[in-house]
């Protein structure tokens, strides 16, 4: 299956109860490797700028000059006592920016700094209210999920391994520790959502529904068979559940807890 079909069931497929919450560690770490794919591409002699391309000018220097992380203090925030610090917040914002400004370039116009500012700093409480909720529930991840995780991961991504998965994370400006951390968190919450009872598996009819929506709204490529792709989708659906199951969690949590932003 090609990964442009694989992106359209995806986005046919995405809610927002899917949030950024539960794809933090995956969207980071699978949008710094693809962007690393897109400049391999562009660095093709074929490939050189045109004049076409000339709108996205104020988004590429935008990019060159990377996000602003003036201001920002050493503590971003609070839940209930516990930091969550400028050093976990710089890596994730430097993540979100670089796929900001990826899909701003059709527009030309600069990512909105302030909202990513914002939405990097919720994800953050969110998920430290998860590893708060995980420790009062005994749960723990060890190296062994993690490198569990990276494989799969690597392996949707097209990747051989794990280790080359993380090589590739590298050379886009986060380090393995780091992409470590975040694929520990990607953990942490399908171990919390499974504790809550999982995600319902999606019935055939369910996932029949969602590949004709994608074939309805596709042009210019065709869609392999369902039999081909089914698999697919339906890890699409779980993927889904497991985000609608987490939010509820954290506004539940969110509820009680006692949270200051510093931003």
């Amino acid at each position: 299956m090609t990964s442009t079909t694989s992106k359209t069931i995806a986005m046919m497929r995405t809610s927002r109860t899917r949030t950024a919450l539960v794809g933090l560690a995956a969207a980071a770490l699978l949008s710094l490797s693809a962007c690393g794919s897109e400049n391999d591409s562009r660095d093709e002699p074929d490939a050189a700028p045109s004049s076409s391309e000339s709108p996205s000018a104020s988004a590429d220097d935008t990019a060159a000059a990377g996000p602003d992380l003036e201001g920002i203090p050493d503590v971003v925030a609070e839940v209930n006592g516990e930091e969550v610090t400028k050093e976990e917040f710089a890596p994730l914002y430097e993540a979100a920016f670089q796929r900001a400004t990826m899909e701003a370039q059709m527009s030309g116009e600069a990512p909105d700094e302030e909202a990513l500012r914002k939405q990097t700093v919720d994800d953050l409480v969110d998920t430290e209210l998860l590893a708060q909720e995980a420790d009062e529930r005994g749960l723990s991840i060890t190296d062994e999920d993690v490198d569990a995780e990276l494989e799969q991961l690597a392996q949707q991504n097209q990747m051989a391994s794990g280790e080359e998965l993380l090589k590739a994370i590298e050379e886009q400006g986060m380090s393995q520790e780091q992409a470590r951390t975040q694929v520990g968190t990607q953990v942490m919450i399908e171990q919390l959502v499974a504790d809550e009872g999982g995600p319902a598996e999606p019935t055939g009819k369910e996932l029949r529904e969602i590949y004709a929506q994608a074939k309805q709204a596709q042009t210019g490529q065709e869609i392999p068979p369902f039999a081909e792709v089914r698999d697919q989708i339906a890890e699409q659906a779980k993927a889904e559940e497991t985000g609608r199951i987490a939010q509820e969690l954290v506004d539940g949590l969110r509820e009680d807890a006692d949270i200051t932003v510093n931003l």
